[in-house]
């Protein structure tokens, strides 16, 4: 989604800064910047490799799965689904959006990939194997992010709710609010479900929270500032906004919208 002043998004951004501000100085937004452990040992997170990044491509969603990398884009007429070789960045398919539609998270269960929009509430469903369009859903208010805990779809929307959707009426089951010590957290944005947790990046900041996702509690925040400055964007709207998670290598993957590189890193336990 872009930083524009008259969109919901921008209208929401300095709410977002005061609750940061505020959770600051209740002490729990307080984690440090990293660099590479071999430079600062004992650092939240170990950069293993650098991949190449399509640095036209608008990042809204990612995850991984058999080896490769599946991304979602955003912007209008250059919102797309693709499979991506994680060594090259090669595109390796590719499902594009019409152009009245602005591309934003995506998950996949049995098999399917699911993608949201940002304003039209409307999602699409494909097949994972040919990316052809099987199916779509509605739903009611803005789509951010988009994960799956293997029995439901969750999904963000700016707010500081996220919604538990049943995957095949796409029917809410329920919802958690998601909250600091200082109170509700917004701009949840890119989400990925990891042994247990929620992780979403907050849009417009560097940060990545872990969420619980039966309470909505934020038990722990990565500051991913290093990343940034390694990857040294230009535009303003290429901020962190990508995470997907290699189970059996234990690997995680992020980058952000716009960026030339996809990070792979090593998070350690807290």
């Amino acid at each position: 989604m872009p930083r524009r002043g008259r969109s919901r998004k921008g209208a929401r951004a300095l709410p977002v800064a005061v609750v940061l501000a505020c959770a600051a100085a209740a002490g729990w937004w307080v984690s440090r910047t990293v660099v590479d452990a071999s430079q600062r040992p004992g650092g939240e997170y170990e950069i293993l490799d650098r991949h190449p990044h399509d640095v036209g491509a608008y990042t809204q969603g990612l995850y991984f799965e058999d080896g490769f990398l599946y991304e979602g884009t955003g912007r209008n007429g250059q919102s797309r689904l693709r499979k991506v070789d994680i060594a090259s960045g090669r595109i390796l398919q590719e499902a594009a959006l019409p152009f009245r539609y602005f591309g934003e998270g995506i998950a996949e269960m049995d098999s399917r990939i699911f993608q949201l929009t940002w304003t039209s509430g409307q999602g699409f469903v494909y097949d994972k194997g040919t990316f052809r369009q099987i199916g779509q859903f509605r739903y009611p208010g803005e789509g951010w992010g988009l994960t799956s805990d293997g029995e439901h779809l969750i999904m963000s929307d700016g707010t500081p709710w996220l919604r538990f959707l049943d995957p095949v009426t796409f029917a809410e089951v329920r919802r958690i609010e998601v909250r600091g010590p200082s109170g509700p957290v917004d701009q949840l944005n890119e989400l990925e479900f990891v042994n247990g947790s929620v992780y979403a990046n907050v849009w417009f900041s560097n940060s990545v929270l872990q969420i619980d996702p039966a309470s909505g509690d934020v038990v722990r925040e990565i500051d991913f500032t290093a990343l940034e400055r390694d990857a040294r964007p230009v535009d303003r709207e290429a901020v962190l906004n990508g995470i997907a998670y290699d189970a059996e290598g234990d690997r995680w993957f992020l980058t952000g919208k716009l960026w030339p590189t996809v990070y792979e890193i090593r998070i350690e336990a807290p």
